[in-house]
């Protein structure tokens, strides 16, 4: 309701009853709330897949149903397998050894689908409903490599479908490969998208122009940071210091930005870390001010949850969206779904293009998309352009604009350019004779006056004034 009365009321009311700063005890936002989630959509009837070092059966994952579905080792071959349903209480080796590998996949899977269960569902991830697949790839020597990962890619291509799986999340980073082009995990996550799957990967956390696997994947939505410094406040967000670059296709890498910071997960039961908490919060309960250093520094919002940083987590909030826009609609496809997404971000103001793609994450927003998109068959394309021995089609889909065009480099940015025919509402198309071989550079123009890159293209080239031209390798 205060969404439908814009946004400056939400932030204001919120405030006002929740005074919120990064110093406030409880103060830390609940994603959902940050992120302006759609209360009706929880991801009810989706699969989830993680990939990620280890994982741990929380009780935010458990209760009051189990909805972990399978735990899975494809650290080593053979791929090893258990599967469980709603009533059955999910162990596997190791489950219980509280070690930081299972931390890790303990957070990424309730970011993006707890339910807050030890928070009275305040602190739940984006898809509290969606059922979960949990890949482990940890190796013995405590590695992670390509082909664990790509072992665990083409596990979920072939049993994911009898799962449901729809959407996978990787929140790590394998080895470094040497030229980008053709590794393993890369071929494995385009062979996951061709079957319909949408793979969301962490951007990394170094600041740097560098990528590796599956970063360096054209297929996936690598997902960048923002710091939104626990506020509402959209002015307030900044970038954090994920990792950018371009990938051997020419794809530009994040497509998107999320929360790195604040994000609230459940402490590793059995840890050392859990045993402190709950003694902590008992003497600050009695007026002991002594044990807020220790608190801040563990970062600890409530005797079982902590708040986490790292693009490892701004992933899983993208994973945990993009359940509740299939809920929503369940017809959309890894491309639609990618352009969804970047339609309804909100760039930052004054960061560089390359370092937030199109901007931060709104759930709300692409939720709210995602339910207006119905269109025909015709309109279920791969990628934009389309090429055949004699033409090249452009596609694009946009509701709002009355008139669009195509120019490109093929004749030197020639205006009005190529005008496109309108297939049904909201799906353009504009034909070219198939140009030269070559790279060239192109850009779509909205009603005269707005210049878009081709949102279902990934491979790009910066326009010299500060954002993108799409490519065409004719």
């Amino acid at each position: 309701m205060l969404l439908d009365e814009g946004e400056e009321a939400l932030h204001q009311s919120v405030q006002k009853v929740w005074p919120l700063d990064a110093e406030a005890a409880f103060g830390a936002l609940p994603t959902p709330l940050r992120l302006h989630a759609h209360p009706r959509y929880t991801g009810a009837g989706l699969t989830l897949a993680l990939v990620d070092a280890a994982f741990h059966p929380h009780p935010d994952l458990t209760r009051p149903r189990n909805r972990i579905c399978a735990w899975v080792d494809a650290s080593r071959e053979p791929v090893q397998a258990l599967r469980f349903g709603e009533r059955d209480t999910p162990k596997w080796p190791g489950w219980a050894a509280a070690d930081p590998g299972q931390w890790h996949g303990l957070m990424t899977s309730a970011v993006a689908a707890g339910n807050g269960a030890l928070s009275h569902g305040l602190y739940r991830g984006l898809a509290p409903e969606a059922k979960l697949v949990f890949v482990q790839v940890r190796d013995g020597s405590g590695r992670i490599t390509n082909a664990s990962i790509a072992r665990a890619l083409d596990w979920l291509r072939w049993e994911g479908p009898g799962l449901g799986v729809r959407i996978v999340n990787l929140s790590l980073g394998g080895d470094a490969v040497a030229p980008l082009a053709g590794n393993p995990v890369d071929e494995a996550v385009a062979a996951l998208v061709v079957r319909g799957v949408t793979v969301v990967v962490a951007a990394g956390n170094d600041g740097e122009r560098r990528l590796v696997p599956p970063g360096t994947a054209p297929d996936a939505l690598t997902i960048g940071g923002i710091d939104d410094k626990n506020t509402l406040d959209h002015a307030a967000r900044a970038l954090w210091r994920s990792n950018y670059g371009e990938t051997a296709g020419g794809a530009l890498k994040p497509e998107l930005v999320a929360p790195s910071l604040w994000v609230v997960a459940p402490i590793l039961p059995g840890t050392e870390v859990e045993r402190e908490a709950g003694p902590l919060f008992a003497r600050r309960a009695a007026g002991d001010q002594g044990v807020e250093p220790r608190l801040a520094e563990l970062k600890m919002v409530t005797p079982h949850y902590q708040h986490v940083e790292g693009t490892s987590f701004a992933a899983p909030v993208v994973a945990g969206v993009l359940a509740c826009m299939l809920e929503a609609n369940p017809s959309l496809t890894p491309r639609r779904l990618r352009e969804l997404l970047t339609a309804a971000a909100h760039p930052v103001p004054g960061a560089p293009v390359e370092r937030q793609g199109a901007g931060a994450v709104d759930a709300g927003r692409a939720v709210t998309m995602a339910l207006a998109d119905r269109h025909s068959k015709r309109a279920d394309y791969a990628v934009s352009p389309l090429l055949s021995p004699s033409t090249v089609d452009f596609l694009l889909h946009d509701h709002r604009s009355r008139q669009v065009s195509v120019v490109g480099s093929w004749d030197d940015w020639g205006r009005p350019g190529l005008p496109a025919e309108e297939l049904e509402p909201g799906l353009w198309r504009a034909s070219l004779p198939r140009p030269r071989k070559g790279k060239h550079q192109y850009k779509f123009v909205l009603d005269g006056k707005v210049w878009l890159a081709d949102p279902a293209n990934p491979a790009r080239a910066h326009d010299g004034h500060g954002a993108w031209n799409s490519l065409l390798v004719s």
